[in-house]
């Protein structure tokens, strides 16, 4: 594979990342508005699992 290539790869993972990233906040967000569930406790379960769930695939 080409350097090129590679970088580009790269450069989609990243911006995919930032993309997800922001969806993942503002549907936790959202979630706890419609729930009346402070942020903090939305933060600290669903987003912690949410990013902590591709380490307990592997």
């Amino acid at each position: 594979m080409s350097l090129l290539v590679s970088f580009a790869l790269i450069l989609g993972g990243i911006v995919l990342l930032l993309f997800g990233g922001d969806f993942l906040i503002r549907g936790a967000t959202a979630l706890a508005r419609k729930w009346n569930i402070p942020s903090l406790l939305i933060g600290l379960t669903i987003v912690a699992f949410g990013t902590s769930a591709p380490e307990l695939v592997v």
